[in-house]
């Protein structure tokens, strides 16, 4: 089991400034406490000169207190002190806050107090967006209830056996967390009773209006008993965040967590430009340069997490990758040897890294501009755990540089330029890490005690032997470790600052339409993240570019600015869309009816 701190979930994770504009109006909500780090909400409305501290102030059991005692925990975090309250009450409750803020102890630990003893169907139900988020939210649920054995938590997800899933709901279920697909296979065959459901969570609910699974969650919502209590835990607030909380909360009181600029600062981000021809070879020359010990490398379509794990596996490096088509047991496998060290750099798409939590990532490399300033706040919330300094590498085109500007609204923090590193940063950069590995093992001797005077004896006959002094016999062991292959990075270097001049120069003429006839202007292509794609409507239909943008983004939950170039004939219109969409998406496109026709979209050639 893996075991939970309720300051930050499983570890005290980055705590990113929220954007203003994501903020939710105070008329949003009747009743809204907003919690800082520097500013913590206390337990009572008139605390006494001997107010009680720690998480004894809020009713908990006595159980309940000496397990969180016993696991070492103080102090709740600034959400739980503004939570436990309201929570306790049964009251609905609408909170917003970063992922580390320890959102999930603010709703397990008043939802584990609340549950009755001796009922066989569940009484809470949370919705997590993702399989490894619903494994990690089950882990907290069991953590904190070690001290109550007769509460059975239950996780449900796909890619696991459905079978092993209805034999436990059977059995019997106090908590059930589950992703919105696995949760309605259940309700809708009747394996999942919800009818003494008492509480339900919606865990990241702006990670499920991404994903699409909106429409699941309302309808589950809508089978539910109708006295229920509903807690709502989002980092922003997307206008369909706000509807549904309005819809479905009865009276919610608000939580916000406003989290202090130096917390935020815990991650340095910085963005390389370089054009999309030479990204590998810039990606590699950053992690011989920064690399640390643990490396989350985050590309946009399952085929470029293959192109770029082959590449760096090619290099000498331990990769794993992680995207959709991975089966859910190697997903497991794969995530932890990540968290034992077995595998250093993880090569994953959105969807999959979605919930991950390893405290060892050191680094998260954009290697694709993610599609939104959102995703980009998760992706690097990767980093940064358990109190730790991180770091955040963006790649951008020359063309994705007018982008930055929202990442850094999104974070509150600027995202300073980075040059591709030269041969003496690499160079540097290997002997710091192989000057880290050997001070690590001179301080740290092995298990055996008899494996190690068998080593004593070896070097010391090999002196002998070879009348070789210890420098000399160091040096040897030092090049046993390095290997056969140069340890200087001693290459070509120009192509730097050719290849940064260069795409300037290739956008540019890309822009004025170089190489058109006279007379006339050819169709460019799509830039290389950029699929065309042809859809019937056109000047005929009156159809303005706004419309195709805002049908399409609706849609698919783009925004606009992901949305590239756009081009309308009198009988149809050419659109450029990031490639890699997935298929149910474009399946929905298809029937999407803009100006009163459908788009009925194809693949342009």
């Amino acid at each position: 089991m893996t075991e939970q701190n309720p300051q930050g979930e499983s570890s005290c994770a980055v705590d990113l400034p929220i954007s203003a504009e994501t903020q939710t109006p105070p008329e949003e909500m009747e009743t809204k406490a907003i919690a800082s780090e520097s500013e913590p909400i206390e337990p009572s409305a008139e605390p006494e000169a001997t107010a009680p501290s720690g998480f004894s102030g809020f009713g908990f059991s006595d159980a309940l207190l000496e397990t969180l005692a016993t696991k070492g925990y103080d102090e709740p975090s600034p959400i739980q002190r503004a939570a436990f309250p309201e929570l306790m009450l049964g009251r609905d409750l609408v909170g917003q806050a970063q992922t580390g803020t320890g959102k999930t102890a603010a709703f397990a630990l008043p939802l584990l107090e609340r549950l009755q003893e001796g009922q066989r169907k569940p009484q809470a139900l949370v919705l997590a967006p993702t399989r490894e988020l619903a494994m990690q939210v089950a882990d907290s649920f069991k953590a904190y209830a070690a001290g109550h054995p007769h509460l059975r938590v239950l996780a449900v997800y796909g890619g696991s056996d459905f079978r092993s899933q209805i034999n436990a709901l059977r059995r019997g279920v106090d908590v059930v967390v589950g992703t919105p697909g696995r949760v309605m296979d259940h309700m809708r065959q009747g394996t999942l009773d919800t009818s003494e459901l008492r509480s339900l969570v919606l865990d990241e609910a702006d990670e499920m209006l991404r994903m699409g699974f909106i429409d699941d969650v309302e309808w589950i919502l809508e089978q539910l008993p109708e006295e229920r209590q509903v807690v709502l835990f989002s980092a922003t607030m997307p206008p369909e965040i706000r509807r549904l909380s309005k819809r479905y909360l009865n009276d919610p009181a608000e939580v916000t967590i406003q989290t202090k600029d130096r917390e935020g600062k815990r991650i340095r981000q910085r963005s390389i430009t370089v054009p999309m021809s030479h990204k590998l070879e810039a990606l590699r020359r950053v992690l011989d340069a920064c690399g640390s010990e643990g490396v989350i490398i985050f590309a946009r379509t399952k085929a470029i997490t293959l192109t770029v794990s082959e590449t760096l596996e090619a290099c000498g490096h331990q990769v794993a990758v992680l995207n959709g088509d991975v089966p859910q047991n190697q997903r497991e496998r794969t995530v932890e040897r990540l968290r034992s060290g077995s595998v250093d750099i993880l090569v994953a798409t959105d969807v999959a890294a979605r919930g991950l939590d390893v405290d060892r990532i050191g680094m998260v490399i954009n290697y694709d501009m993610p599609f939104d300033s959102e995703a980009y706040v998760h992706r690097i919330g990767r980093t940064g755990r358990a109190g730790r300094s991180g770091e955040a590498v963006l790649f951008v085109t020359p063309r994705e540089r007018r982008f930055i500007s929202n990442m850094e609204r999104a974070t509150g923090q600027p995202i300073e330029p980075m040059e591709i590193p030269g041969n003496a940063a690499i160079n540097q950069g290997r002997l710091d890490r192989l000057r880290s590995r050997l001070s690590d093992a001179a301080r740290n001797s092995r298990d055996s005690e008899e494996e190690t005077a068998l080593l004593q004896e070896l070097i010391q006959r090999i002196g002998t032997e070879l009348e070789m002094p210890a420098e000399q016999l160091a040096l040897a062991a030092l090049s046993l470790a390095i290997g056969p292959a140069p340890f200087l990075c001693q290459g070509d270097e120009e192509w730097i600052q050719q290849a940064a001049a260069g795409g300037r120069r290739r956008e540019r003429d890309r822009d004025r339409g170089d190489g058109r006839r006279r007379g006339e202007r050819p169709s460019r292509p799509p830039e290389d993240t950029m699929q065309r794609y042809r859809v019937e409507v056109g000047h005929r239909d009156r159809v303005k570019p706004g419309n195709l943008v805002g049908a399409i983004a609706g849609e698919t939950g783009l925004q606009g600015r992901s949305i590239g170039r756009i081009q309308i004939f009198d009988h149809h219109s050419l659109v450029d869309l990031p490639k890699g969409m997935p298929e149910d998406v474009f399946n929905n496109l298809r029937s999407l009816r803009v100006m009163n026709r459908e788009l009925q979209i194809s693949q342009a050639s």
